[in-house]
C-alpha cells in the first residue's frame, strides 16, 4: 500500500523487513511491529534511533492497516516509494561488456506473480528485470514487495517505454529468447546455449498470465523456447493442465539460464 501524501510504501512480511534491515536499512523511514515480533527488530531499533527514525509497537489491526494487507506477519516498515530507473543504452552496453543476463516482463499483471519472478531471479542470480510502462504491468507494490520475500534487495528493476523498440535496439547485441506454447525448441536450449561458450547475453522474455507474450514481441525474439511436459517426448499433444502459472515458469527457466 502506498501513502501518496508522504510518497512512501508499506513493506511487510518478516522476511522482507529481515532483508531490507540486512542491506538498504537507510531506507526506512518509520517501523512498526506487533509485541510478538518486537524483539526480532531491537537492533534495527536503535538504527533509527540513532537517525532520528520512528518505531512503534501495534497491535495487528493497527498494521493491517497501515500495510493494507493482513499477510504481515507482525512487522511493516515504511520506506520512500522506490523510483524505477528507466533503462538506456549505457546501461545494457554494461550488460553486454559483462555478459549480464536480462528478463523481460510482458505484462505481468498480477502483483503476486510479479513479487514471485522477482524472488526466483533473486535466488538463480539473475539481476536485471525489465518492465514495460503499461498499466496491465505489476510495479513494485506492497504485495509484490512481501512476496518477493526480500528479493526485491538483491535486483535492479528497470523500465522502458516500448518493448518492441528495446528488443529492436538489442538485436545482435543480445540473444532474445521468448516463451510461447507453439515454440518447438525446449527451455533446456538455454543451458545448452550457456554451455557452447556463446558470447551474447540472454535477455528472456516472460508474457503475460492469460495470453503469454505478444505476436509483435514474438517477431522480435531470436528464439522461442518451451516448457516440456509430461509425455510431450513420446508424442503426447497437450498436457492435462494448460500451462503452468507464470511464476512457476519463471522459476524453471531462470534455473536453465543459470
Amino acid at each position: 500500500m502506498k501513502n501518496k501524501k508522504n510518497n512512501e510504501l508499506a513493506v511487510c512480511g518478516f522476511a522482507a523487513v529481515k532483508k531490507l534491515e540486512k542491506n538498504h536499512p537507510e531506507k526506512i523511514t518509520r517501523l512498526y511491529f506487533t509485541e510478538e515480533v518486537a524483539p526480532k527488530f531491537g537492533g534495527l531499533c536503535k538504527k533509527l534511533a540513532k537517525n532520528h527514525g520512528i518505531y512503534n509497537q501495534k497491535p495487528a489491526e493497527e498494521l493491517q492497516k497501515l500495510c493494507g494487507s493482513v499477510h504481515h506477519q507482525g512487522v511493516v516498515a515504511m520506506i520512500q516509494a522506490p523510483e524505477i530507473t528507466p533503462l538506456d543504452s549505457d546501461i545494457t552496453d554494461s550488460w553486454i561488456a559483462n555478459g549480464e543476463n536480462a528478463v523481460l516482463l510482458d505484462r505481468i499483471g498480477n502483483a503476486n506473480n510479479f513479487g514471485a519472478i522477482v524472488r526466483s531471479a533473486a535466488f538463480f542470480g539473475i539481476k536485471n528485470i525489465i518492465i514495460p510502462l503499461d498499466e496491465a504491468q505489476s510495479s513494485i507494490t506492497t504485495s509484490s514487495y512481501r512476496v518477493a520475500e526480500g528479493g526485491m534487495e538483491y535486483v535492479n528493476i528497470y523500465s522502458v517505454k516500448s518493448s518492441e523498440r528495446l528488443l529492436e535496439a538489442l538485436s545482435q547485441k543480445v540473444l532474445r529468447v521468448g516463451t510461447a506454447l507453439e515454440a518447438k525448441k525446449p527451455v533446456s536450449f538455454l543451458r545448452e546455449y550457456k554451455k557452447s561458450g556463446q558470447k551474447k547475453p540472454l535477455l528472456v522474455i516472460l508474457g503475460n498470465e492469460e495470453e503469454g507474450i505478444s505476436e509483435q514481441i514474438k517477431k522480435n525474439c531470436d528464439e522461442l523456447v518451451i516448457i516440456p511436459w509430461a509425455g510431450m517426448e513420446n508424442g503426447v499433444t497437450q498436457s492435462v493442465i494448460d500451462s503452468l502459472n507464470v511464476a512457476q515458469a519463471a522459476s524453471i527457466i531462470f534455473y536453465e539460464m543459470a
